[in-house]
């Protein structure tokens, strides 16, 4: 009994199976995308979701549109990259941590978030470190530079190359700011990283971590007096609306870092991986020409606009290097002496060439 049974349950299955591919619903095959990991099916188009804070106007949003030309042309299309700004998919913490996930494939932060996962990376956000943007080339783009990126690896994160964001200067709208006596009172907003909070109290200033995207807003309402970023920045964020002064207080040099999911960055061929590092580095050649210019000609902008430019001068500069060190030297024992000198001697030697 059972036996025929058997036999009748097999007939039955088959007959169901024919049924169904005749009616084009037969058991899918697998997915053609799945493919061997770091090797991509042929035929399969992947896409690149590059996310930035800032908008569509800044010149780190046109090294987007850089990156994505080269990509796309460089694949044959097989690789499409979209570009997301003004904070489209969150802040710099949260996109990073997507890229981390693996539900975003690229993002571009300044040094100081990145901190927060790569604590030696703070060494990048030292105050008065980098005395040129020619001396910050050179070092970024050499070993010591390499050597920082590669240790994202360890966060699922790939550093393919360095951007510009540049020299941050001091914004406000209370006084102008020639010395540390003039900063004395002011609540300043920064970025969420201890190194700069501590500096800005040593300089006598009340700093106020916070999000990029409520910082418009904040300065509109009065909640704080002022904040610190590159003179593109200010411009095109339209602080001089709610700013009145503006000083070249230039006390960071502020990298951007193209970063990528090394997830995503797995699953590509070799071919793949040098097209993207390659359009990521050859972009940031592009984006920190545009962002030179750029400061230059907004600086100009900033003024016509009814800001008050006011320059420090050597004496006053040299006032707020002497009160920060002590902060330095902390964080120096904190990232590890040996990373600190490193950078230090890098830099000595970029200035000798």
């Amino acid at each position: 009994m059972n036996y025929f049974k058997t036999i009748f349950t097999t007939i039955f299955i088959f007959s169901l199976f024919f049924v169904a591919a005749a009616c084009g619903t037969a058991p899918a095959e697998p997915d053609a995308g799945e493919g061997t990991a770091g090797e991509a099916a042929p035929g399969v188009q992947r896409t690149i979701r590059a996310g930035i804070g800032l908008n569509d106007q800044h010149p780190q949003y046109l090294g987007l549109l850089k990156f994505k030309e080269l990509v796309e042309e460089r694949t044959d299309g097989s690789i499409v990259v979209e570009t997301y700004h003004s904070g489209q998919l969150g802040d710099d913490r949260s996109m990073m941590e997507a890229l981390q996930l693996g539900t975003q494939e690229v993002t571009v932060p300044s040094t100081a978030p990145i901190a927060g996962f790569v604590q030696e990376f703070t060494v990048f956000d030292f105050p008065f470190l980098f005395p040129s943007e020619e001396v910050a080339d050179e070092v970024l783009d050499g070993d010591v530079g390499q050597m920082m990126l590669d240790k994202l690896d360890d966060q699922n994160l790939v550093g393919l190359a360095y951007w510009e964001n540049g020299f941050r200067d001091l914004t406000n709208a209370r006084r102008a700011v020639a010395s540390m006596e003039d900063m004395k009172g002011l609540s300043i907003r920064t970025m969420e990283n201890e190194l700069h909070l501590e500096a800005f109290r040593a300089l006598g200033a009340n700093p106020t971590p916070m999000a990029f995207t409520e910082l418009f807003t904040a300065l509109q309402q009065g909640a704080v007096d002022g904040q610190e970023n590159p003179v593109a920045t200010v411009y095109l964020q339209g602080f001089q609306e709610v700013q009145d002064h503006i000083s070249n207080t230039h006390h960071i040099y502020s990298p951007f870092v193209f970063l990528m999911s090394k997830t995503f960055f797995d699953s590509l061929s070799e071919e793949e991986q040098e097209i993207v590092r390659e359009a990521a580095r050859e972009a940031g050649q592009h984006q920190r020409q545009l962002n030179r210019e750029a400061n230059a000609q907004y600086l100009d902008d900033l003024q016509e606009a009814g800001m008050t430019y006011t320059e420090i001068d050597e004496e006053a500069r040299q006032e707020m290097i002497d009160t920060v060190q002590p902060v330095l030297d902390k964080y120096a024992e904190r990232i590890g002496q040996d990373i600190v000198d490193q950078v230090y001697e890098a830099i000595q030697e970029a200035q000798e060439d």
